[in-house]
């Protein structure tokens, strides 16, 4: 038998059950995976919350990002093979130790990218992607605003951006994680519980303001974000850490200087085969070569994922975390 956690009802970490479970077989269009690592998420919460509904509603599985080895195939399958090292993010249901995956979600992994490293950045990285070089290209001489700079998606984030030529500009809410923002690219580091965010952007760029910030912290950050813009900047909004935003009024955005807003979801980004494959190779091609690293300060056993939930939300964690089946 298998073992995966379950969510019968919506709650806090406690809702986050052990169960045994027979995964079956594969499918036309499947994969049986025997998964090695998989990857911790803050949007693991909403869907453990019931911010975000799970699409076939209670009980389910959580968990949105894996690696693991192919098991087994079911019909149509053509380009995957069993023993063939794979990864995915955004399918649900990660948080078991043997699952049936659709093949079309599955990524296969280099030699140069272990499953851990794999697990543990795939929807971080593949979102680091999309934000960077889709959502708003980043491009050399950029000054760029990322908050969470030492979470998960920052650390990724803020060296790719470096790489990219940007000058990073990173918030965190600790001197612990403002050295460890600054070892992974941030040129400039914001306390920002206890400095003024838009006061420190304006000295920072000169009262120019930056072209783009990339928020995943929510309701404690958003407004002060939109003050650090420039004319016809754009905030990026993709994530709920401290909560949702509150409803703002259009008219805002012209005050502030005609800002753009945007609500991404790497789901939007990845939704076709060839979109998934270009925004992963992308991903894999940075972390093979060396030059963004993926550094996994977290290991959990699985049958303790609430305790790895408590550590999240309790900004207890840095960089990424890894549950172990």
């Amino acid at each position: 038998m298998s073992r995966r956690i379950v969510v019968r009802r919506h709650g806090g970490p406690e809702a986050l059950e052990i169960e045994s479970f027979e995964p079956g077989r594969p499918g036309p269009g499947e994969v049986l995976l025997r998964q090695t690592a998989i990857g911790l998420n803050f949007i693991d919460t909403y869907f453990r919350t019931g911010l975000y509904p799970a699409p076939a509603g209670l009980p389910f599985t959580p968990g949105n990002e894996a690696a693991g080895v192919v098991e087994a195939v079911g019909d149509g399958v053509t380009d995957l093979k069993p023993g063939q090292r794979v990864a995915y993010a955004g399918a649900l249901g990660a948080y078991a130790d043997r699952r049936l995956v659709p093949a079309r979600a599955l990524v296969p992994l280099p030699d140069g990218v272990s499953d851990e490293q794999a697990a543990a950045m795939m929807l971080k990285g593949m979102t680091a992607q999309y934000l960077l070089r889709q959502t708003y290209v980043v491009k050399p001489g950029d000054t760029i605003l990322f908050h969470a700079a030492a979470g998960g998606v920052g650390l990724i984030a803020c060296q790719w951006a470096k790489l990219l030529g940007a000058t990073v500009i990173g918030t965190v809410g600790s001197e612990d994680k403002a050295e460890l923002a600054r070892a992974h690219g941030c040129d400039h580091v914001i306390l920002y519980k206890d400095e003024d965010l838009a006061a420190r952007v304006e000295e920072i760029t000169g009262g120019k303001g930056v072209p783009v910030v990339y928020d995943g912290v929510g309701k404690a950050t958003f407004m002060a974000s939109l003050d650090c813009l420039k004319p016809r900047g754009l905030m990026v909004s993709f994530g709920n850490a401290s909560g949702a935003v509150d409803p703002i009024s259009p008219v805002i955005l012209s005050q502030k200087g005609s800002l753009y807003l945007t609500r991404p979801t790497l789901f939007t980004y990845t939704s076709t085969r060839d979109e998934l494959l270009a925004t992963a190779g992308d991903l894999l091609d940075v972390v093979g070569s060396g030059k963004v690293r993926i550094e996994i300060h977290q290991r959990f056993p699985l049958a303790q994922a609430a305790d790895a939930h408590r550590a999240l939300e309790g900004r207890g964690t840095t960089g990424s975390t890894v549950l172990i089946p």
